[in-house]
């Protein structure tokens, strides 16, 4: 039997390839459509963006930095100033393998691994197309030498920036403070379109007070790059807007001038115009050379300044808080006759110590055996201790503290240099509210001496007597003297707050107060009599004593048998002029010993000086040794 079957059929096979062939047009039609919709989204809905991202590619907006302000003292003398230095700086966008590219680059130029981790920090704070510097302050072998590897290191090049210069190196550091390269904490607080392509920020003293007139504004350049990012031309410029310079009222041949005066002590020394608050020394010894912080100081020479039992960093004109001693005294003599408590006549009877209603404890005189009858003027001549106690006693702490804070103790005076502390005058409320107990009798009378839990600073003590040597009138001490515009030619001069005169029930209180620290110097037993003997002017002072730490009842104070670190802090305020204030000045010798023998003396000098190059008083005749 035969089995038929159908070899071709043409009608499935036409129909078959038809429909393959619509399949295929559609799929066709179908991938045109997208392309056509793809381009339209590109071409026409995306246009604008992507035309920005093919002009970024080609087209770069650099910041330009401003160059810093530079510092003057009153003289025009130079204090801070800047130079073009190189830095080495990476784009983290444009590096495929950073821990690579960093370790050939290291083989280049000498990166330490500090210059390394400051790196990555900056980097967490920076977007990755923003350069971060790696390397500062290249030599210029350094920057010639990697220009010619340079092609070896994609997103890594050298930029060139003004770098801050302190030419008179240690004298008046702790006025001027020092530069230094942002960290990741100011990273946070800074503008970061003021602070772009710049390296640098104050970091304390004016350089950090005065940061925002001496930064200046940051420019712009657009320009034209390759695809390798060099630049071809540029397009468009907006140039910087250069800091404010800064001047000052610090004469600073003065200044150096005291710098070695008390170069070998832990020390501070404040100069201030009582007329207008014109802060013209400010010394804390020792000192340090602010060059060091510019470009990273390495952590050995960092570590050793700060670890120094001598702390060359610490500002003690205006961070250092001391026992303010005897100094003191005028003002609580002021407060016992402003208040009526006490006359010029006054007499207090001191055998030697002092005691509270019959208490047994007895609260010494530095004067075992005693001074005698005691009015206000004797009392400062010889700094009477007993007569204070007895005076602070009858006034009371609170009103102590009402009058002494009109002085400004206890609070800032407002310096302008950064990181001023309030120092301590204490009270009733104060002690409950810190130390959560109550105020006893006995604090009181040590607090009339400067003890206790009283505590000043250098520029404290400066202005108090300052404010005294002009009778009530308070003058906010104040460094920089004016800002110089250089891009309008103008010139701000700075003015400090004036603060609330002191103004007393009588005139003739201040005279009195005068003429008993006029006593010290001049007095038949002034505790600063040898400072008087010859001087070419007439000046008022007061010495102070400040101790370490306390002492039992029946125990004797000997230095001799103490480490220098345990001796007693010397002080001394003055003013000269007696007539015509000119200046007042308030030294501070930690560990000093005796106001009047470590103090006093420095002070002098410094009036000495002073007047001589600003009043035409000429230094006294040097004192000729006798012959044995």
């Amino acid at each position: 039997m035969k089995t038929g079957f159908l070899l071709k059929n043409a009608q499935l096979e036409n129909k078959l390839f038809f429909n393959r062939i619509i399949i295929a047009w559609l799929m066709v039609m179908l991938c045109f459509g997208g392309i056509v919709v793809r381009l339209v989204y590109l071409q026409v809905i995306k246009h604008q963006t992507y035309r920005t991202m093919s002009e970024d590619n080609r087209i770069k907006v650099l910041p330009l930095p401003p160059q810093r302000g530079m510092i003057y003292d009153r003289n025009g003398v130079k204090l801070a100033r800047n130079e073009i230095s190189y830095s080495l700086e990476v784009i983290p966008a444009k590096v495929d393998n950073m821990q690579e590219t960093l370790e050939n680059l290291k083989k280049v130029i000498d990166i330490k691994d500090e210059d390394i981790e400051r790196f990555h920090k900056l980097r967490r704070g920076k977007r990755r197309f923003e350069p971060v510097p790696l390397r500062f302050d290249l030599s210029e072998q350094e920057k010639n030498y990697f220009a010619v590897k340079r092609y070896l290191f994609p997103g890594v090049n050298i930029q060139s920036n003004w770098s801050r210069v302190y030419p008179k190196g240690a004298t008046g550091v702790h006025i001027i403070g020092y530069v230094g390269r942002i960290n990741e904490r100011e990273l946070k607080y800074l503008d970061p379109y003021e602070y772009m392509g710049t390296n640098y920020i104050g970091k304390i003293g004016v350089e950090k007070f005065y940061e925002k007139e001496l930064h200046g504004k940051v420019g712009t350049q657009k320009v034209e790059v390759n695809v390798q990012g060099r630049i071809l031309r540029v397009l468009e410029r907006t140039p910087p807007v250069r800091g404010m310079d800064l001047y000052l009222n610090v004469d600073m041949e003065f200044q150096n001038y005291i710098e070695n005066l008390v170069k070998k002590e832990r020390s501070s020394v404040v100069a201030i115009d009582p007329k207008t608050g014109a802060v013209l020394a400010l010394v804390s010894m020792p000192y340090y050379d602010p060059n060091l912080f510019v470009n990273g100081i390495d952590h050995k020479t960092y570590g050793e300044l700060r670890d120094s039992p001598d702390r060359p960093m610490f500002n003690r004109a205006i961070r250092g808080q001391y026992p303010p001693g005897s100094t003191v005294k005028p003002f609580v003599g002021l407060a016992g006759l402003d208040y009526e408590v006490r006359s010029e006549y006054s007499t207090t009877w001191c055998p030697g110590w002092y005691r509270l209603n019959e208490h047994p404890h007895k609260y010494r005189d530095w004067k075992r055996s005693g001074h005698g009858y005691m009015n206000l003027r004797n009392a400062m001549e010889q700094s009477c201790d007993v007569y204070f106690y007895d005076l602070s006693n009858d006034l009371g702490i609170d009103r102590m503290h009402k009058f002494m804070k009109r002085f400004g103790f206890g609070e800032k005076t407002g310096i302008d240099v950064y990181s001023e502390v309030s120092g301590l005058m204490p009270s009733r409320s104060w002690k409950e509210r810190v130390r959560k107990k109550m105020w006893y009798p006995g604090e009181t009378l040590i607090t009339g001496i400067g003890q206790g839990f009283m505590l000043a600073t250098p520029i404290q003590l400066a202005s108090a007597t300052a404010t005294l040597a002009m009778k009530g009138q308070f003058h906010q001490p104040r460094v920089a003297f004016a800002l110089d515009d250089a891009t309008t030619g103008e010139v701000h001069v700075i003015k400090g707050e004036r603060q609330a005169d002191v103004t007393l029930k009588k005139r003739e209180y201040w005279d009195m107060v005068e003429k008993s620290m006029e006593a010290v110097i001049y007095g038949r037993m002034g505790t600063a009599r040898e400072i008087g003997l010859g001087s070419n002017y007439r000046f008022a002072g007061k010495t102070g004593t400040a101790q370490v730490f306390t002492i039992k009842q029946d125990e004797r104070y000997n230095a001799k048998k103490l480490d220098k670190r345990l001796h007693d802090h010397a002080l001394f305020v003055s003013f000269a002029p007696l007539d015509d204030p000119q200046i007042a000045v308030a030294v501070i010798v930690e560990n000093g010993g005796s106001g009047s023998k470590t103090a006093a003396p420095i002070a002098k000098k410094v009036m000495d000086y002073y007047l001589a190059k600003n009043a035409n008083i000429p230094l006294p005749e040097p004192k000729k040794k006798r012959r044995r």
